[in-house]
């Protein structure tokens, strides 16, 4: 249990993060499914057959619409006149002027949602002062557990969780990579050129993936040149990635003149936002990958190769653990994992601009380090950085519902990633009191 906390622990973060932005974005809302429609109808059936007329009234291009149309629908069965009106305010009172030459009586109106809060409504009532609304029952329902809501959190974290895994492979030998954030543009301009390339608009499926290919295979290369710098001639990793992060993002720039790239295939989104059996491609592209990155460093050979060299790097080499080899292969991961990061990215966006990944280093750090890796290296789980990320994902989500201005926002997850640090200070210092306790 106490490894378990020590490696995972920060899941009960994500989990109490997840039950206070629900509750905090709580909202009374009318239900307006097919359920709620008959309901209604039920509850009110008696007053409407006796009023003669219902007038059912719906915001256009709103959920409100929607339920108008439902109870129209059962109404329709048991009563004989029913008015229909589905639009803006204006045009909803164009409508009943026209309808009410036609009333047998004063009839009952039917509103649900958004409508409830019309001015109109009022206006009406003055007019016919025994007018009676009716509308469904309301609910308590949460703005962040909205299926929508969950999904965006999703989006929002699958570059920076992908680009993620190759980073919490550098941060675990002990090294940093700052160029993850200029290598998702640099790929997101290789791949959409050399689909440009190829046939542009026109282009068949196969330019899409030469297109990924190529730029994931150079973004792997760049970051293997980046790792043989560090290894080679123990260059700091801060300032050799720092380096190529300049030029990567200038590449991109001198490869577009600054312009996005749009002349691509109708296919490219597909990775992005399109959906395999009714589940989005990034989140099993997401499961697949942390699968198999989760295997590799739990049962491979290398995967302990990575964490001997960020324990003690010279113990490794004393061991026969080929130091140098493990850093260009952890430096190639990241910068694989970058490219493609930047490849979905361009898929979800429809083209390649630039100017794509600004500050996505600094998120991806932070996802590695709130996700429990230790900075000073050999300690971290891959499974963690997931959750990191879905943490650093969450806090933002919830803050944009609450409607917390940016500034407000970056002051929370610097907060978050300082506390982060501190909380691996103190375990790596061998403060905890457990730790104690179990010595």
């Amino acid at each position: 249990m106490k490894r378990l906390l020590a490696e995972y622990g920060m899941i009960f973060v994500l989990i109490l993060l997840v039950v206070l932005f629900s509750l905090l974005t709580l909202n009374r809302e009318s239900a307006v499914d097919g359920a709620a429609a008959d309901r209604l109808w039920r509850e009110n059936a008696e007053k409407i057959v006796e009023a003669g007329d219902l007038f059912i009234i719906g915001a256009v291009n709103k959920k409100s619409a929607e339920f108008a149309e439902l109870f129209a629908a059962r109404a329709k069965d048991r009563l004989a006149t029913v008015h229909l009106a589905i639009g803006n305010p204006v045009q909803v009172r164009e409508i009943w002027d026209r309808k009410s030459q036609e009333f047998q009586g004063v009839p009952v109106v039917a509103v649900s949602g958004d409508v409830e809060n019309w001015l109109l409504l009022d206006a009406l009532k003055k007019e016919m002062p025994t007018l009676e609304l009716v509308a469904p029952s309301e609910k308590m329902q949460s703005d962040f557990l909205k299926p929508a809501n969950l999904l965006a959190i999703v989006d929002r974290i699958v570059v920076i969780a992908v680009i993620a895994i190759g980073m919490t492979l550098v941060i675990l030998t002990g090294g940093i990579d700052l160029s993850v954030g200029s290598l998702i543009a640099f790929a997101a301009v290789v791949a959409t050129l050399v689909m440009k390339l190829l046939g542009g608009l026109a282009a068949p499926w196969w330019v899409v993936w030469t297109g990924f290919l190529t730029a994931i295979l150079s973004c792997g290369l760049i970051g293997s040149v980046g790792g043989f710098l560090v290894a080679q001639f123990k260059v700091a990793s801060f300032i050799t990635t720092l380096a190529i992060m300049m030029m990567a993002r200038g590449f991109a720039f001198l490869m577009t003149g600054g312009f996005s790239i749009y002349q691509v295939p109708e296919t490219l989104p597909w990775l992005g936002r399109g959906t395999t059996m009714g589940i989005p491609n990034t989140v099993i592209l997401l499961v697949l990958l942390y699968v198999g990155a989760h295997l590799f460093m739990s049962h491979t050979r290398y995967g302990r190769y990575i964490y001997a060299v960020g324990g003690n790097e010279e113990a490794a080499r004393l061991s026969g653990v080929p130091v140098k080899g493990i850093l260009i292969f952890v430096y190639l991961v990241a910068g694989l994992c970058a490219g493609f990061g930047g490849c979905i990215q361009a898929s979800q966006i429809g083209s390649g601009a630039p100017n794509l990944g600004k500050m996505f280093e600094l998120y991806v750090i932070a996802a590695v380090v709130v996700g429990g890796t230790s900075l000073s290296g050999g300690s971290g789980k891959i499974l963690g950085t997931l959750i990191g990320a879905f943490i650093i994902s969450v806090i933002q989500n919830g803050m944009n519902l609450l409607g917390f201005e940016s500034y407000v926002q970056d002051v929370v997850l610097g907060g978050v990633i300082l506390a982060a640090v501190l909380i691996d200070k103190a375990r790596s210092s061998g403060n905890w009191r457990w730790e104690k306790a179990g010595a």
